[in-house]
Formats: structure tokens, C-alpha cells, sequence
């Protein structure tokens, strides 16, 4: 029988967050009690059938080339894929879409230990910039909210010194580009138990020391499939102020005692005024199949909890269909919810 259930109290949360660095303020997508159930429905990442696409490379591709042509060649596909989050953002003010959570490679191999490079470092550095500044302004203008979700191998809290390096790299290229587009979330995992949850999680609290305000103000941790359910995380996220990042799939396939409905009261709480980010997803075959942690193209409308309907909440609608899977969703929930925008 499969582990996923139907069902899978909660103290105060409070913030503790590190002031903006560099003169960059963070403008976070707040929740309004005057205007209770509001959804705003999310596209992640990429489309289905809509003809806009990112662009990247592998190092293997880049190491080909001589250093001043692999830069030439990475500035044109960070331009290009900044003129795609435009069009991406432009299709989500065109079709009701709310949010819209931006690739991890926006700016492809930033990072990688030989390809990568400082965004100074490329021909017409600053146009790069003022692109994706416009998309920030254009998302602010229709009140589209944006957000990162790093790849599964951005752990905090791994006994690897070298893992958590790279990890912390990848967070700060990643709030470094949320401060051009207005994002106000990078969500995370909360890593590896390695044997010992207790000792995992205080390794994931101490790493967060190395962030830099920019990074660690925009930082979420979302309970996963396999390990850290929403009752390991809250009791870290109330202690340091980091918002938890609901997912009601995961917490059907890692139960821990907690219903949905107090899953997602205790969740809500941690993100203080801010409006909180949830995850939906359906499984591919159903609940008591052989791998319900895969996800479906589309929603079953079955699975979106009765209780978000309450909620101001941005639903990130993680499905294979995209933006498909979204227009469907808000046409299954339009009699009984209300959306943002």
C-alpha cells in the first residue's frame, strides 16, 4: 500500500531577517486580511505549447571554445533568455497567471567551478542587467509575483564541506538575479536527513550564517517527498524566521500526523505579512499507485485542498502540462475561488 494518505499546533512564528545589502530593497508580495481568498495561481519555469523558450549550455559545450568566446557566447544567451522572461511575464499578465517561478539557468553555467563568471565579466554586462530589470518592473507593474527554486542539489545542510560551498554559490547568483526581476522567494529542500534528522536540521541553521542578507531575506524551506515533513521543519523555520513553503503532495507521500488543514494554518503563520507560497501536484497514476510522488500533466481538482480557498496564497501549480495545467486548474476552482490577479 502506498505511503502517500489523504491525511497526513502551532506557536507564533516569528521573522528574524537580515537587512538588505548593497542600498537593494526587498519588496515581498504581502497578505491582505481585507481581501481573504484570494489564489494566485503559478506557472513554473517553463510552457507547453506557448512558443517561448530558455536557452542554455553545458561547460562540456564552453570548453571547446577560447575564454573571450565562451563570454560572448554566454551573454548572448543571457540576453536572450531575459527577453524570454519578459515574454514569459507578458503571457502570464495576457492569461491570469499570478506568478511565475523563473529557471534555476536563467544565466546559464554561472557557477560551474571552470564555465562560470561574474556577470561583469561579459560583453554588454549592463544591458544584460537592464533587461532583467525589466522584467522586474514589468512584473511589479502587473502584479505578477516571481521566485526561485533551486535544483535538488543546492543542500545546506550536507556533511559535504563542498556540496554546502556550491550550494550557498548557487543562492547568492540566484538572489543576485531576484533583485533585478523583483523575486521575493528562493525556496529549498530541506536537504538530507543523513541518519539523523535532528542533526541535519542544525547543520541547515548553521549554514544559514553563510548567506548574505540578500540571499537568506528570500530564503523558504519546503517539506519534501522523502525525508523532512512539515512538523521537521516548522520548529526551524519559527526559529529563524525562514517561511515554510507548504507542499500538500509531498506531505501526502511523507505524512507525520499533521492534517492538511493544520499543515497548512502552521505554514501560513511562518510567513508573518507576507503572502505564502504553497505547491499543488497530482499524482501520475493515483495516490495507491506504484510511484505517487510523480507528477501529473494536470491537477486533479480533487487535490487542491478546500481550506487554501480561504487563504490569500500564491499555489504554484507544479504539472508537466504548464500553463495548460494552470488555465485548466483556474476553470475547475472559478465557481467556488476567487484569483489574483
Amino acid at each position: 500500500m502506498s505511503r502517500c494518505l489523504r491525511n497526513v499546533q502551532t506557536p507564533q512564528a516569528h521573522q528574524r531577517r537580515g537587512k538588505p545589502e548593497g542600498g537593494h530593497a526587498l519588496h515581498p508580495v504581502k497578505s491582505s486580511p481585507r481581501h481573504p481568498g484570494r489564489i494566485r495561481l503559478g506557472l513554473c519555469c517553463q510552457f507547453s505549447q506557448a512558443p517561448i523558450k530558455f536557452r542554455t549550455t553545458t561547460a562540456t559545450a564552453l570548453a571547446r571554445l577560447p575564454r573571450r568566446d565562451q563570454l560572448v557566447r554566454l551573454a548572448e544567451l543571457c540576453r536572450h533568455n531575459a527577453d524570454s522572461l519578459l515574454a514569459a511575464l507578458e503571457f502570464c499578465a495576457a492569461h491570469g497567471i499570478g506568478a511565475f517561478r523563473i529557471q534555476s539557468q536563467i544565466l546559464p553555467v554561472k557557477t560551474h567551478p571552470q564555465a562560470g563568471y561574474r556577470i561583469e565579466e561579459l560583453p554588454e554586462a549592463k544591458d544584460i542587467v537592464m533587461r532583467f530589470q525589466r522584467c522586474g518592473a514589468f512584473a511589479k507593474e502587473k502584479n505578477i509575483r516571481t521566485g526561485f527554486h533551486p535544483d535538488q542539489f543546492v543542500v545546506l545542510n550536507s556533511p559535504d564541506r563542498g556540496v554546502v560551498g556550491r550550494a550557498v554559490a548557487d543562492l547568492e547568483y540566484q538572489a543576485e538575479v531576484a533583485e533585478w526581476t523583483n523575486a521575493d522567494t528562493i525556496n529549498i529542500h530541506g536537504g538530507g536527513a543523513y541518519g539523523d534528522k535532528r542533526a541535519a536540521l542544525k547543520t541547515l541553521r548553521r549554514n544559514l550564517n553563510r548567506l548574505s542578507s540578500r540571499s537568506r531575506n528570500r530564503l523558504t524551506l519546503e517539506n519534501d517527498d522523502k525525508s523532512f515533513t512539515p512538523a521537521d521543519l516548522l520548529p526551524a523555520c519559527r526559529a529563524e524566521g525562514i517561511p515554510l513553503v507548504y507542499d500538500a503532495h509531498h506531505h501526502r507521500c511523507c505524512p507525520d500526523g499533521l492534517s492538511v488543514e493544520a499543515a497548512s494554518a502552521a505554514a501560513a503563520e511562518t510567513w508573518g505579512k507576507r503572502e505564502p507560497l504553497f505547491h499543488i501536484s497530482s499524482p501520475v497514476e493515483s495516490w495507491r499507485g506504484p510511484r505517487p510522488g510523480r507528477h501529473h500533466d494536470y491537477i486533479d481538482p480533487k487535490d487542491f485542498p478546500a481550506s487554501w480557498l480561504k487563504l490569500r496564497l500564491t499555489v504554484e501549480v507544479e504539472a508537466k502540462a504548464k500553463e495548460l495545467a494552470v488555465r485548466k486548474l483556474r476553470a475547475a476552482l472559478s465557481a467556488k475561488a476567487r484569483f489574483v490577479p
